[in-house]
Parts: structure tokens; C-alpha cells; sequence
């Protein structure tokens, strides 16, 4: 049933990252109350004390773990956080999982296995990879993008329909409950296009080198990661950009009656918001 958005809560996790601010800003549009949810409010996800307090209340919640879905342990802190939720009275759960990658599907088995309302977005290669974090700042620093894809093409996707397809999913259970739901944007494009049209936007040279995915590890050290995290998101790039990904999909546009926003639109916008300023 489509609730009634004016008396409901929602509890965003991550409500301060890539996804979740955006969830945040487009669930209060939509008039539903939002209680923010990451460590700055209490809320770890590795500290299961802190959960209750968090979702006690609420009527649904985004899911979106702070380390990749397909990550060793997700699987088993998105089973334990539905259940507990579930047991508090959340309703619905919407949990961010990522297209095509095998190491995520742990996770998405765990949420429907807790028995609660759910819902799962896989969702492409996120356009604002490029303008916020490492990628982005490698861009701004050297003006070029090293990263394992190859040649291959991936239809970007902008995080904020990501966020619009969340948001009707929270509050639309008749319809979305139990479903996966997969967004992309409208086009294919490889890194090296992308790179292309962001350098186009930004008025500067920027250039795109790929690099084997068993090489990137040391760039994956050099940004901060954990020496098991780099094994781990070297192991998901050998597979996840090995083609399988090379098509567009229309869950925005069944979800929403639109078509997904473009990445030239994109590369535009925040370019003139000086996001790959040198």
C-alpha cells in the first residue's frame, strides 16, 4: 500500500555519503520526516547496541552498508539489521546493492531471507564516481583517471535517480515489495568517453589509462584502502568489468516515467560547480 507520506519516517543510513544525502534530500521533498542515520548521529553499523535507538520508530529504512555490498561480513550485518528492524516495527526495507556483481547477491539473499518488506536497487557504475572521491580527485590532481575497465562500456548512472527510484520503492510497498529493481542511465559509455565528455565540460585536458585490474591494488593502497580491501575490490573489478554490465536497463523509467538523466547533463552540471577544477 502507498503510504501516507506526511506521517512517515524514514531512516537513511549513510545519510552523509554519495547515495544516502541524496536519499536524505529527495525523501524530504517528498514530505516524508527522515531520520539521518551514520556515525555522527550514532548509528555504526558495526555496533549492533547502536541500531535499536536508530530504528526504533521508524516506519521503512535505506540500507546502504559504508563498505562494498559483496564485501566478507554485509551479508551477515544486513540479515541481522532487517530482523531487528522487522522486530521493531520497520516496515519497509530498500536496501542499495550493485548491478552485476556476484559478491553482492550474499547480502540481497540475506534481506529477503529476514522476512521483512524489502525491496533491492542494483544500480550501474555511479556517474558522481567521477566528481566526488578518489577518482575525482585524481582527476583534479593529475588530470588523469587510471582504472582497471578496459574498453569496456557501462551506462552511468546518476546517483540522484538512484535516490528517486529509493524513495518511490520506501513508500510504495504494494508495488515494489519484494522486487529488484535495476537503474542505469540511458547510454553506454566507456571510461575513456566519459573522461572524454567530462574533459570537454571542464575546458581542460583530462585523459583516461587503464590499467590491468590485479595492478590497480596499489592504487587502491595509495587512496587509503586496507590491504584486504584492495585484494577484495580487485577481485570484484575482474569480474564486474568484464562486459557483463555492457547494456542499458529501464528501471527508471518504469519506476519514475522518465527517462534517466544523461551523463553530458552531468559532466555539465558539475563541472560548473568546479568539481574537476585543476
Amino acid at each position: 500500500m502507498t503510504q501516507d507520506t506526511g506521517s512517515t519516517t524514514v531512516v537513511v543510513t549513510g545519510a552523509r555519503g554519495r547515495t544516502g544525502s541524496r536519499v536524505a534530500r529527495a525523501a524530504e521533498a517528498a514530505g516524508l520526516t527522515v531520520r539521518a542515520a551514520s556515525r555522527a548521529t550514532g548509528f555504526d553499523w558495526e555496533d549492533r547496541s547502536t541500531w535499536a535507538d536508530t530504528l526504533r520508530g521508524a516506519d521503512a529504512a535505506y540500507l546502504v552498508h559504508p563498505s562494498d555490498v559483496g564485501a566478507p561480513g554485509t551479508a551477515g550485518a544486513v540479515g541481522d539489521l532487517a530482523r531487528e528492524a522487522l522486530a521493531l516495527g520497520v516496515r519497509r526495507l530498500v536496501l542499495l546493492s550493485a548491478r552485476g556483481e556476484d559478491q553482492a547477491l550474499p547480502a540481497e539473499e540475506a534481506l529477503h531471507a529476514s522476512g521483512a518488506d524489502r525491496t533491492v536497487v542494483r544500480a550501474a557504475w555511479f556517474a558522481q564516481n567521477f566528481s566526488e572521491g578518489p577518482l575525482a580527485e585524481e582527476l583534479r590532481r593529475s588530470g588523469e583517471l587510471v582504472f582497471p575497465a578496459g574498453e569496456v562500456p557501462e551506462p552511468f548512472v546518476d546517483v540522484r535517480d538512484v535516490a528517486d527510484v529509493v524513495v518511490a520503492a520506501l513508500t510504495d510497498g504494494e508495488r515494489y515489495a519484494g522486487r529488484t529493481l535495476t537503474v542505469t542511465g540511458p547510454r553506454l559509455l566507456t571510461w575513456r568517453e566519459a573522461v572524454a565528455e567530462i574533459a570537454a565540460a571542464a575546458g581542460r585536458t583530462l585523459a583516461y589509462r587503464a590499467v590491468p585490474a590485479r595492478d590497480y591494488g596499489e592504487a587502491l593502497l595509495g587512496f587509503g584502502a586496507a590491504p584486504e580491501e584492495a585484494r577484495f575490490l580487485t577481485g570484484v573489478f575482474a569480474t564486474l568489468l568484464d562486459g557483463r554490465n555492457a547494456h542499458v536497463e529501464d528501471g527508471v523509467r518504469q519506476v519514475l516515467g522518465r527517462e534517466p538523466r544523461d551523463f553530458a547533463d552531468f559532466a555539465r552540471e558539475a563541472a560548473a560547480d568546479g568539481a574537476w577544477k585543476g
